[in-house]
């Protein structure tokens, strides 16, 4: 009789506890049909592709295409750091073909009702969410999606509980709410039925058409040579937005297809590029890209008549180091590129990367990682990269020598679901620690009196990127041609061999679906590439310096007193110098001397500074001509100045600046913060790492990065009293009210309309790389 007291009272408790389901909403609708391409597509790139797009979408909810939103969205998540076991990929257009097999795969529709209803009533997810907000359209507590514990609901009880816990959450996530018209449009479209009006295959013009045409034939052709050429290039561009300057606002990706050209694609959906395609027969092929572009992954490459002209000179013409034959997609082999693609030249292989330098980089970075920390918190927040010049580069002068380090050169990429116990392997470390050693014995040998200058790339065209600038925004990262703000702490100098391995194994052969051994291998070997770059540049400088340079960039870490970095004095320096500030005489040297004027690259005078110039770099009491305020901004931008110091943290790494003038034209500028790291070598410690007192600022005239932390807006007359609160804050509460002032928060009413305007300046500087700013990482706290 207790027992079943206990069992009811129980059961009346949990049923007392028990939210009850959400009601369906009454949709005051349209009367006319409305169109998914003409009013809600437009909508939805404007309100909510910002933040649903690539695999940081919150719940995989993609919605940067009908066949995304068609997917719905899943409780799987693909950014898992703690995952023991890969798991099946969910690539939209690539791992499912129907809307079943998605359902198959546990994804849950958005637009459907969750139950039968009648009269102008809906049930569907997307639409209550929607709903919540127009409700609830107070901002309050901290957004943060992309690490947010999110509830993804899929039915009505989860959508009770997702709105008892978080009852300001509804759609858009942490920003103002749709206008009334807005949420009318998707509203009655939900309420229609949520149906596409778009034809289901992409059309492409006839000038695209003819590209193609003439593209697929160069990278279908039968014999050896250009296959092996193909499938090098496949794996090298299989990321990238190809556009035909004839095709105006058409973009391609290349991709691998069981049907040959003029037949519809039939994408061949391996993990990786290099993977086998397990056909006897497949061809390349050229898709035209139908989602909403959005910057975070629009990486584009040009193709025309030049282009394919320098690929038959690099790949078809030249004489191969073997008779070309077709290469096995064994791992041990596909994942070895210096193994895979021998027989290529190695000139040839170099050259292509250096032609499209910057592409390659940015892959890095905007590739497959998408949400970035596994690749940027082992880089330094703002660095310089230059380039070996193939005259001498060790894999070009003799690549004999690299052909006896191939197994050294093996990367931690042959498997993506890796034994856990391997996670913390030395293995690797060992092969790269061999390689090392044995590169520096052979530069030795072969440049006995050094590096001279001439062996800094300097391009070949005016187009080129011989030096780029690499900007880390805590989590996400930029890529620029030229030297943009201060002279960094680090600068790199990249060759052949570390060029390919950085390409390999954190974009053609890292797994974002991968478990936690796959990763942190990858994680840990960048390590060495990163070690490898910073060194090949010290190799420039005094040999009595090299070692306390380097040293000075791994404070509080040991690394440098590691036996194999004994090689760092072991080359000549082949470079006279006239001071002791070696680092920022050699880079004077290459941008005002040795670089081609044509490419354009000068020290921009906000941000370059002279040890000398610091000590003259002050904020006058008032600010009167050009002149003052050009010193004002240079003054908050010195290390541990006010807003700097006290008030930035990874929420505020790049900020977007709009100043008003009289006349009503506008300024802009971008904020870019730099933290100090006493080292980039600690895989779990980076807190650790940073000194707030030595963050700088850098002020670029153009925008960049995919993710803005917040907008700044103030009027020319306002900007003297600007200056002076980022000079002089102390993030107390008076300074915190002021800059409330001046900085948009995500709770701001205007919100929108600020975000527009600075997303149309952003598309007018960047032209055809131009594509949505991504607003998952705005600052998170409202004021």
């Amino acid at each position: 009789m207790n027992q079943l007291f206990l069992i009811l009272f129980i059961t009346l408790f949990f049923d007392a506890c028990s939210l009850p389901p959400v009601e369906p909403v009454q949709v005051n609708k349209e009367q006319k049909n409305i169109s998914f391409s003409q009013n809600v597509k437009p909508l939805l790139d404007k309100r909510c592709v910002v933040c649903h797009s690539c695999y940081n979408s919150p719940c995989q909810a993609k919605l940067s295409s009908y066949e995304g939103i068609d997917r719905g969205a899943s409780k799987i998540e693909v950014y898992n750091a703690t995952r023991l076991s890969a798991q099946e990929p969910t690539r939209l257009f690539i791992d499912a073909k129907t809307t079943q097999e998605w359902r198959e795969k546990e994804f849950f529709s958005l637009t459907q009702n969750l139950e039968d209803v009648n009269g102008t009533f809906n049930d569907a997810i997307m639409l209550h969410l929607l709903y919540n907000k127009q409700v609830h359209p107070d901002i309050i507590g901290d957004y943060d999606p992309e690490h947010d514990k999110l509830i993804c609901p899929r039915d009505k009880e989860e959508l009770s509980e997702y709105f008892d816990k978080k009852t300001n959450h509804g759609m858009p996530y942490g920003f103002p709410a749709l206008k009334e018209k807005e949420y009318t449009t998707l509203a009655s479209w939900i309420f229609q039925g949520a149906k596409n009006d778009k034809t289901t295959t992409a059309s492409i013009s006839s000038k695209a058409q003819a590209q193609i045409n003439q593209w697929e034939n160069f990278l279908n052709r039968d014999d050896a040579k250009h296959q092996v050429t193909a499938r090098y290039l496949y794996e090298h561009l299989y990321l990238a937005h190809i556009y035909f300057p004839s095709a105006k606002g058409e973009f391609f990706e290349l991709v691998r297809s069981y049907t040959p050209s003029l037949q519809p694609i039939d994408v061949i959906p391996t993990l990786r590029p290099f993977d086998d395609p397990k056909t006897d027969k497949f061809y390349y092929r050229f898709r035209k890209i139908t989602s909403t572009i959005v910057h975070k992954t629009h990486m584009v490459v040009k193709f025309d008549e030049s282009v394919l002209a320098r690929y038959n000179e690099l790949f078809i013409q030249s004489k191969w180091r073997e008779t070309p034959h077709e290469v096995s997609y064994n791992p041990k082999i596909a994942t070895n590129p210096f193994v895979a693609f021998k027989q290529i030249p190695t000139r040839s292989r170099y050259q292509f990367l250096l032609d499209n330098s910057r592409y390659i980089v940015m892959t890095f970075i905007r590739g497959p990682v998408c949400r970035g920390q596994m690749a940027l918190n082992v880089i330094h927040d703002h660095f310089w990269v230059m380039f070996r010049d193939p005259e001498y580069d060790i894999a070009v002068v003799d690549p004999a020598f690299i052909d006896t380090q191939v197994d050294n050169l093996s990367l931690p990429i042959e498997k993506v679901d890796n034994d856990l116990l391997k996670t913390f392997s030395d293995d690797y470390r060992q092969k790269y620690e061999a390689y090392y050693k044995a590169k520096k014995q052979r530069g030795v040998e072969l440049f006995k009196n050094g590096y001279p200058i001439e062996s800094i790339y300097k391009g070949m065209k005016s187009s080129d990127s011989p030096v780029l600038t690499i900007y880390r925004h805590f989590d996400s990262a930029s890529v620029s041609r030229g030297v943009l703000g201060e002279e960094p702490r680090t600068m790199w100098v990249i060759d052949y061999a570390q060029f390919e391995r950085i390409y390999y194994t954190l974009v053609a052969g890292y797994d974002v679906f991968g478990n936690v051994s796959h990763q942190t291998n990858i994680r840990r070997y960048m390590d060495f590439l990163r070690l490898e770059g910073e060194i090949n540049f010290l190799e420039y400088m005094p040999k009595d310096a090299r070692l306390d340079m380097l040293k000075s960039w791994y404070i509080n870490d040991n690394i440098v007193d590691d036996a194999k970095y004994e090689a760092v004095d072991k080359i000549a320096t082949n470079i006279s110098y006239k001071t002791a500030n070696y680092k920022d005489e050699f880079i004077r040297k290459i941008i005002n001397e040795y670089l081609p004027k044509d490419l354009g690259y000068s020290f921009d005078r906000m941000n370059y500074k002279t040890k000398q110039d610091l000590a003259n770099i002050k904020m006058k009491t008032k600010l009167k001509t050009a002149e003052d305020y050009i010193q004002a901004a240079r003054s908050i931008t010195l290390p541990g100045s006010g807003f700097v110091r006290y008030m930035t943290d990874r929420g505020a790494n790049n900020m977007l600046l709009r100043v008003e003038l009289e006349d009503g034209r506008y300024i802009t500028k971008n904020l870019v913060i730099n933290r100090w790291h006493d080292n980039v070598n600690s895989l779990f410690l980076e807190e650790m790492t940073l000194d707030a007192t030595k963050d700088t600022m850098d002020i670029l005239d153009k925008f960049v990065g995919s993710y803005p932390n917040v907008f700044i807006v103030l009027k020319f007359s306002e900007l003297e009293n600007f200056l002076k609160l980022m000079k002089n804050t102390t993030g107390s509460e008076a300074d915190k009210e002021q800059l409330k002032h001046y900085f948009i928060s995500r709770s701001n009413p205007k919100f929108w309309e600020y975000y527009d305007w600075f997303q149309k300046e952003f598309d007018r500087q960047q032209g055809v790389e131009a594509g949505l700013y991504d607003l998952n990482r705005y600052a998170r706290t409202p004021w």
